[in-house]
């Protein structure tokens, strides 16, 4: 089983957290037999790993702990050595002088990210206190633009927008659409909208043309099949790794979910149980996981040193 998970631009921020390329494939289960994980990159793991143990600017993980916590998750070391290159130049981690050795954190940059993209993956995925109100959005991009225009699209989904029809596209709730596109130079080209239904519009008609419904509630059901079980993942070799697993795969699947009305979804909407678990689960593996953390990072004698 595989969750897809719309893309998040790489072009817009330093924090793309796409599926499904770059190293990321069906792996079998830590478990093992046929089961299958979601498809995670390791930069991924890499983005968990600091959201949650290298919060502090203070401390940072040295390269070979670094590749330690991406070997629990089954990332071999050419592939983690590879991705913190990548995760460099693109400004996504930054190395740091600790006497004569170097050790990597993220970079102020994406440290604010990462707390931002913590607090909306545990914000609730399921919308019980909907008021109506819908953010129409309107573009229009010369071809010229072609990639200016992809990256629009990637961040409008990213967002939880859908596409009503070409150019058009809404979101079920309000959105500051110049916070979420100011690094892109688009916003001339916009129109946005605070909107209601009117007739003869119908709102599962909307949802049903925006939104693929069944495929967002099939990624629930396959994290539950994962996760809603006495023991998730027993053979992965501890809690730091069953951690950036559930991290990993609950940030993916709650970025494609945009969060839709849940009055017009079904009584049985498997969001309600997947959030619950995932949450329980979250708690279950906090205390080992930083235990573990705490024996691979370092804290800093000089904090600001960056090195480049």
């Amino acid at each position: 089983m595989t969750v897809t998970a719309r893309p998040a631009p790489d072009g817009n921020g330093v924090l793309g957290l796409p599926a499904g390329d770059d190293g990321a494939a069906e792996r079998p289960s830590p478990a093992g037999g046929t089961a299958v994980v979601a498809a995670v990159r390791p930069q991924t793991h890499v983005l968990m790993f600091c959201g949650v143990h290298l919060t502090d600017p203070a401390v940072a993980v040295p390269t070979l702990g670094l590749i330690d916590a991406l070997a629990r998750v089954g990332v071999g070391e050419h592939a983690a050595r590879s991705t913190v290159s990548r995760m460099l130049r693109r400004g996504t981690l930054e190395r740091r002088r600790q006497g004569r050795r170097i050790v990597l954190s993220p970079t102020p940059r994406a440290r604010a990210e990462l707390a931002e993209g913590g607090e909306r993956a545990w914000r609730s995925p399921v919308n019980r206190t909907w008021d109506g109100q819908w953010t129409l959005l309107g573009f229009s991009l010369p071809e010229s633009r072609r990639a200016d225009r992809h990256l629009l699209r990637s961040r409008l989904l990213w967002a939880g927008f859908g596409m009503l029809q070409n150019g058009l596209w809404v979101a079920p709730r309000q959105v500051d659409v110049e916070a979420l596109l100011q690094r892109l130079d688009v916003l001339d080209h916009l129109k946005v909208f605070r909107a209601q239904v009117a007739a003869p519009t119908h709102v599962p008609d909307l949802i049903d043309d925006a939104w693929d419904v069944a495929t967002i509630a099939r990624g629930y059901e396959q994290f539950l099949d994962r996760w809603d079980r006495p023991d998730p993942l027993p053979g992965a070799p501890d809690d730091l790794a069953r951690q950036l697993w559930l991290l990993a795969e609950w940030t993916l699947l709650v970025r494609s979910d945009p969060g839709l009305p849940v009055e017009y979804l079904p009584a049985d909407w498997p969001a309600v149980r997947a959030e619950h678990v995932a949450l329980r689960l979250r708690t279950r593996y906090e205390a080992g996981a930083a235990a573990i953390a705490a024996g691979l990072v370092e804290r800093l004698d000089t904090p600001g040193a960056a090195s480049r």
